[in-house]
């Protein structure tokens, strides 16, 4: 297996604030590069057996204007789909809270010398406590660690089992390494020292 740490020391990540239909919201993006084409990229992020094999399985009516289920996790529907470069969805777990969007994932894909460079942005209105107290690091560190899950079949490795990935001394200094990459954005944000340590 790839060092996980390398792999995410190998994206650059963003905070933001935004505001949503459903009201204020903040934002986390993550920018990174894969060794493979625009179409080998855009294909694993949307074929539901190559999802399966980077992030979870997946069901529903997977079209512009569809919706999705990840197996135990977010659901949504598809709002942008302009293969291969563009892909934008509602990221909800359970139900939505307040009126119109409250959550979205934007997914854009553009072809480099050296493959494809993928930007992740995910707005979400957040309760202010949850922001306080997790910052950025509560959705970040996931999409730190789905998109390094991205790279493995990309560059045709396998992961190994959820299992095997949560015993292994290597994913928990990935995940440190992540949240101090996402408190590193939080202070370039312009958050003082408490909220970044926090």
């Amino acid at each position: 297996m790839k060092d996980l740490i390398a792999e995410l020391q190998a994206a650059s990540r963003r905070v933001d604030d935004r505001t949503l239909p459903a009201g204020a919201a903040k934002v986390v993006a993550v920018d990174r590069e894969y060794p493979a084409d625009v179409e080998d990229v855009w294909d694993a992020l949307t074929d539901p057996e190559r999802i399966a094999r980077w992030f979870l399985p997946v069901t529903g009516d997977l079209r512009l204007g569809g919706t999705y289920q990840l197996e135990g996790n977010a659901g949504g529907e598809i709002r942008v789909c302009e293969p291969p470069r563009h892909l934008r969805l509602t990221w909800i777990f359970g139900e939505a809270p307040g009126p119109g969007d409250s959550s979205l994932v934007d997914v854009r894909l553009e072809p480099t010398p050296g493959g494809t460079r993928l930007v992740l942005e995910h707005a979400a209105v957040v309760p202010p406590d949850m922001w306080d107290r997790f910052g950025p690091g509560a959705t970040g560190v996931g999409w730190d660690l789905a998109l390094v899950g991205l790279a493995a079949p990309l560059a045709g490795l396998e992961m190994g089992s959820p299992e095997e990935l949560e015993r292994d001394p290597a994913v928990h200094e990935a995940l440190a390494a992540g949240r101090d990459g996402w408190g590193r954005a939080l202070a370039a944000a312009g958050e003082g020292p408490d909220p970044v340590d926090r």
